[in-house]
């Protein structure tokens, strides 16, 4: 048995999209994809999956940083390419693709350790959502953060419309979520959606201090002070994602959704007016 957890901590999985990197006390997970602006295909969602699980097997780890290749972007949300080309009109498995998002999200959440989001760049869709799902966040002063989903034909209804309320208030995170705008770094600090606002070259330093800061608790009372501050995210969580994922999954059908995802495709502009009366002779 112990023969097994060992080979399950010190193996090496060869991640395609994304980057493990364990520096003494800390575990770094890069999202690889800087041409793409780190968005999140079915492959780079089950690779960060497992490298959480890898980090929270091994003692030695006490932090856990979140980044994104590059500079332009943290992340920017689901790979709408790939939705496109296989979930797309396919409810059955987008559902199953919802599915694989939320298991991220409830380790990310319930790792034992404390995660730090290293913003930067965008930090855009579900990438904000992983945001928020990590204990803390420090953000370039480049940074952006932004939720598209009433503007891209989703709804942010796997960790935004949860967790916003509970992080700005209730009136700004309907802000956010109604006009899908960007927020500035500096706008993101003052509204509680991040911790620390620092230039670009001075983001790992400010990183290192925090995980550093962190290091120097005693960790069970860490866990446990992070499993009772999870209680309300919990509570709004799991008393919502089930019927998202269903809804979600029938809403794929709609005409809402194809238009938003093949006009970012194809860099266009949606048509509102005609998706409003679209709607109106589809009744």
């Amino acid at each position: 048995m112990k023969q097994t957890f060992k080979s399950y901590i010190k193996g090496k999985p060869k991640f395609k999209n994304i980057l493990y990197k364990k520096d003494g006390y800390k575990s770094v997970i890069t999202i690889n994809r800087e041409k793409k602006l780190n968005c999140l295909d079915l492959t780079t969602i089950n690779e960060l999956t497992l490298a959480f699980k890898q980090s929270a097997w091994d003692d030695e780890i006490s932090v856990i940083i979140l980044t994104g290749a590059g500079k332009r972007a943290f992340s920017t949300g689901a790979d709408l390419d790939e939705q496109q080309e296989y979930f797309l009109g396919n409810p059955n498995d987008y559902y199953k693709w919802m599915y694989e998002f939320i298991q991220l999200h409830e380790v990310m959440r319930n790792v034992g350790k404390p995660t730090i989001a290293r913003l930067n760049g965008m930090t855009v869709g579900g990438g904000n959502e992983m945001n928020m799902s990590c204990d803390l966040a420090i953000a370039a002063d480049h940074v952006i953060i932004r939720q598209v989903g009433a503007a891209r034909g989703s709804v942010a209804a796997a960790g935004a419309t949860q967790f916003l309320p509970l992080l700005v208030g209730d009136r700004r995170a309907r802000e956010i979520l109604f006009l899908c705008e960007e927020i500035p770094a500096q706008k993101a600090l003052e509204w509680g959606l991040i911790n620390q606002v620092v230039p670009f070259d001075k983001l790992d330093e400010a990183v290192d201090i925090l995980a550093e800061k962190l290091h120097n608790k005693l960790p069970e009372c860490l866990r446990y002070a992070k499993q009772h501050l999870n209680f309300w995210r919990d509570l709004s969580w799991h008393t919502t994602i089930g019927h998202a994922r269903d809804w979600l999954s029938i809403h794929n059908l709609s005409g809402e959704v194809k238009e938003g995802i093949s006009s970012f495709n194809k860099k266009k502009k949606i048509d509102y007016d005609k998706v409003r009366k679209s709607n109106v002779k589809s009744k």
